[in-house]
């Protein structure tokens, strides 16, 4: 059986950017061949077909996405400060001259008519989105009952996907600041940002 030769991680990030950039109808083999540098027959081997890279990269770039929301809350004085500081994340990173939006909110937007079976790529992008919203509300629930937790964690999730798409428009960073503090009232905004 002949070795794999490339390094795993590396190649899905290069198709996290491709697909992230062209979606997954909008990307070809060809193109993952070139971005990876990966002949087909390599990439058939270690993921099956094209949907099984897509799911890949779909699954690291949440796990780091959960990853990024852990470290920053753990590192704050308090959930809610952690959780405004996750959310300037966002914002910052939607000024990067190389932004590209969220890749399971793409995904969800590009497949939500056309992959409706249980175990695809748009049920794949939505369990993926519901394990963020599930983390926020394990934090909230520091402070507040469950019911009250889940529905501030859905609150949350609604600006990150306005955040995300708004920023995809290059409009202000003090502009979606202003919309997170009137959105969003009952975390502390004492952000220096602001």
């Amino acid at each position: 059986m002949a070795k794999v030769l490339f390094k795993r991680e590396e190649v899905i990030e290069h198709a996290i950017k491709l697909f992230g950039q062209h979606g997954y109808t909008g990307t070809s083999m060809q193109q993952i061949i070139e971005v990876t540098g990966l002949q087909a027959g390599s990439i058939y081997h270690a993921f099956g077909n094209k949907e099984g890279l897509y799911k890949e990269a779909l699954k690291q770039y949440s796990d780091k996405s959960i990853q990024r929301i852990t470290r920053v809350v753990e590192a704050a004085p308090n959930v809610q400060l952690g959780i405004c500081s996750a959310l300037e994340d966002i914002i910052d990173a939607s000024m990067a001259k190389d932004y590209c939006s969220c890749f399971l909110l793409k995904t969800q937007i590009e497949l939500a008519a056309s992959d409706t079976s249980e175990d695809g790529l748009y049920a794949f992008s939505l369990k993926r989105l519901a394990q963020t919203e599930e983390l926020y509300k394990s934090y909230l629930q520091v402070q507040y009952d469950s019911e009250e937790s889940a529905a501030k964690a859905t609150s949350i999730m609604l600006h990150i996907f306005g955040l995300r798409v708004y920023g995809y428009q290059k409009k202000s960073a003090q502009k979606m600041r202003a919309g997170l503090v009137q959105g969003l009232p009952w975390l502390p905004w004492s952000n220096p940002h602001n």
